[in-house]
């Protein structure tokens, strides 16, 4: 009787989700695409705006005047 100590799955099987090697499917690519674009860009979008905004906010609120303006 012949024992294999061979314990990688064969070349024609199916990736295994538990190996950290394996190759990415085209079910985790679309998935990881509809999270970036649907909520990773607009979260993004309104940190970076909020973000200028505050600092526009506070250089007003330190310096006492408005940039542009001349009364």
């Amino acid at each position: 009787m012949k024992t294999s100590t061979n314990s990688s799955p064969p070349a024609a099987s199916p990736v295994h989700p538990e190996d950290p090697d394996a190759p990415s499917t085209r079910q985790e690519e679309w998935r990881s695409f509809i999270f970036l674009t649907v909520v990773t860009a607009p979260v993004l979008a309104v940190l970076i705006v909020a973000g200028w905004g505050f600092i526009v906010w506070m250089y007003q609120l330190l310096s006492g005047r408005l940039p542009g303006y001349t009364p």
